[in-house]
């Protein structure tokens, strides 16, 4: 179903894959650019079976369901190695050179030097978002990237290939899954869009309705650290579980690792909850100007929204220059509360 599904939407980039294959000249890194961060998780899971799979069609294709394609599929391959952006910050970083801790690049490139004990011999590593890590930990991954050691390849994903450096992307080859719009991945999206429906066209001049509608993209948005703590514990339950049995340094090690997971995915949640909030006016604004809902990235937002026959260009542009304001001043320690009481405010009674 995996293959499929990417076959139907992509089919010239899959053929090319399945060329690749056959003649063994698949590459020994892969960027893939995609705009939807599940996307690009699927494509590199997809990628490692073009390229580990042992009951490779006769045109190219994985079979997608021999041991290794399965063990893929459900992430639980023994030499898939694998490296997200951790911490408050949401960095990748380089990490010390002689004891690196967990989540750092030098550590990631440990694993591909240690002999393995299982029976898969080939290593795969995935670095997810690549683009958040810092140039020190780019450059320092270059050599490792340009040569990998033996049976290994890289499959590096990002949403910004212009944050990497010229250096990193030129040593992959890059496989581009763009299709124009996002997925907003985080539970009461759909509630956001309803607030910011009723902000936009019922509220204007009504304080008490302004308020009522701030106080649901409160909710919305305090809901996103559980979120990011449930999504965070069910990919590490096997680790803290084997924790139990560790000594406590071992069992607080594995701790902040779970910490820093957990913080980074609250941090790409609460991007994706901003991006909702800045598409939801951006597209307006499209509307607004003449453009046609077909033609919308993402026209989902308006489904059962009934839109005015005349959208104010002026009203809606004021608006999302207040949206634009919310997200800059939430890049500071600035006050969630009140930035966005504020915003909601702003919307109904200054656009």
């Amino acid at each position: 179903m995996l293959y499929k599904n990417y076959e139907e939407k992509f089919p010239v980039l899959i053929q090319s894959l399945k060329n690749a294959r056959r003649s063994n000249r698949m590459a020994h890194a892969y960027l893939i650019h995609g705009d939807s961060h599940s996307v690009r998780e699927e494509f590199a899971m997809l990628v490692a079976m073009f390229n580990l799979c042992r009951n490779i069609r006769a045109d190219g294709a994985p079979c997608c369901s021999c041991d290794i394609c399965d063990k893929l599929r459900r992430g639980v391959y023994p030499e898939l190695h694998q490296l997200r952006p951790s911490g408050k910050m949401r960095f990748i970083k380089v990490g010390d050179r002689v004891n690196p801790e967990p989540n750092t690049l030098r550590w990631f490139e440990e694993l591909f030097y240690l002999t393995t004990t299982s029976a898969y011999s080939r290593k795969v590593g995935i670095i997810y978002d690549a683009d958040r890590m810092n140039t020190e930990a780019q450059n320092a991954f270059l050599k490792t990237l340009e040569e990998p050691p033996p049976n290994s390849f890289f499959i590096l994903t990002t949403g910004n290939p212009s944050a990497l450096l010229p250096t990193t992307r030129s040593r992959c080859q890059t496989l581009m899954i763009l299709e124009n719009r996002t997925e907003f991945e985080f539970e009461g999206f759909r509630d956001l869009l309803n607030a910011l429906d009723k902000l936009t066209f019922a509220a204007r001049g009504k304080l008490v309705l302004a308020e009522h509608c701030a106080e649901e993209v409160l909710r919305v948005a305090g809901t996103l650290k559980a979120q990011a703590k449930s999504a965070s514990e069910q990919e590490w339950n096997d680790q803290l579980a084997m924790s139990a049995e560790m000594e406590a340094a071992g069992r607080k090690r594995i701790e902040e690792q779970f910490q820093a997971a957990a913080a980074a995915e609250y941090l790409r949640l609460r991007m994706f909850f901003l991006g909702a909030i800045h598409t939801w006016f951006a597209q307006l604004c499209l509307l607004a100007t003449g453009s046609e809902m077909k033609h919308l990235a993402n026209p989902e937002f308006f489904d059962g929204v009934k839109l005015p026959e005349k959208l104010h260009e002026d009203t809606i542009f004021n608006a999302i220059k207040f949206a634009d304001d919310l997200i800059f001043n939430l890049r500071f320690n600035v006050d969630e509360d009140l930035a966005i009481r504020t915003f909601c405010l702003n919307v109904a009674i200054k656009a």
